[in-house]
């Protein structure tokens, strides 16, 4: 019998859910260990009365991950881009966002900032602010009141965000991603009617008991199934074991143009005389943003 094509849609643990082309969405299970799906992947598998064997994984354009010293966790594959939620309050961290944007660069996926309760005006306005360093970079950063529809007169906009946030995930697969508290469930229920439904169903499917985004999961946002999102579970941490530190500056966008003015090939921009790097921290290179250097390069360096 000839393999099936499928795009997987949702998983949890060894189980996941093939989608067909045709709208039917299948059980199925990886044929042995190595075989590590995750959601995005496009796989081809064979049916076996009402599940189905996953037999092989199409080449992938993409793989967004994080590693601790304990493991890898996969989030998705075949990204167009990673949305990265934070919010106004609680305060986010800056050593978070760098994390995630740092791993969306080695691995040419385009970033999204999103700036949750905008209604929330005074915490807003510093929030934006911590922000500046990140616009100057060129990612784009936008505000969102998703709980509410009236955003916050600090930010430019007419409405709560939810238009031009759709504007820029039409057409395209996001991975939604952020830690705890953010507003990812808000989010997602605003722009997928009925996802809590869709999740709660195949949650049950997979017996991986009540929902609380333990698991990743794939929602069509249109009927032509052009616009994807992809949730993913909230962390705390974000680890980059897999960066090897004399690559990082290559992965910050405002650190990356001053490495070519370096007197040494081999510099780590931490106390070589006449580094680029270490000059434009003088007054090119946000404060913060040259500690958080500093500070994953270190952290790499021991591992």
């Amino acid at each position: 019998m000839p393999l099936r094509e499928g795009l997987i849609v949702a998983s949890h643990g060894r189980h996941c859910v093939v989608e067909t082309p045709e709208g039917e969405r299948v059980i199925c299970h990886p044929r042995g260990k190595k075989l590590a799906v995750v959601v995005g992947d496009r796989v081809r598998w064979q049916p076996s009365q009402d599940e189905g064997t996953i037999e092989q994984i199409t080449p992938r354009r993409n793989l967004f991950f994080r590693q601790d010293e304990v493991r890898t966790k996969s989030f998705a594959a075949n990204l167009d881009q990673v949305l990265i939620l934070v919010a106004a309050e609680p305060e986010f961290s800056e050593h978070q966002l760098a994390r995630a944007l740092i791993a969306a660069e080695a691995e040419h996926i385009e970033p999204l900032i999103v700036l949750n309760k905008a209604d929330l005006a005074s915490p807003f306005a510093n929030a934006w602010q911590r922000l500046e360093p990140y616009r100057a970079m060129g990612y784009a950063v936008l505000p969102l009141a998703a709980k509410s529809r009236v955003l916050a007169e600090s930010a430019t906009a007419e409405s709560d965000g939810i238009g031009a946030l759709m504007d820029r995930l039409e057409g395209r697969t996001t991975l939604i991603l952020g830690p705890s508290g953010a507003g990812k469930s808000t989010l997602i229920n605003r722009l997928v009617p009925g996802a809590s439904a869709q999740t709660q169903e195949i949650s049950q499917a997979l017996n991986s008991g009540k929902h609380t985004t333990t698991s990743t999961s794939w929602y069509w946002m249109d009927e032509a199934h052009r616009t994807a999102l992809i949730d993913s579970p909230g962390f705390q941490e974000f680890g980059l074991r897999h960066i090897d530190p004399m690559q990082l500056a290559a992965y910050m966008p405002d650190i990356k143009p001053h490495v070519a003015e370096c007197r040494f090939y081999n510099c780590t921009h931490m106390h070589e005389p006449g580094c680029g790097v270490i000059a434009a921290s003088k007054n090119k290179i946000s404060p913060a943003r040259y500690r958080i250097y500093m500070a994953l390069f270190e952290e790499l360096s021991t591992l």
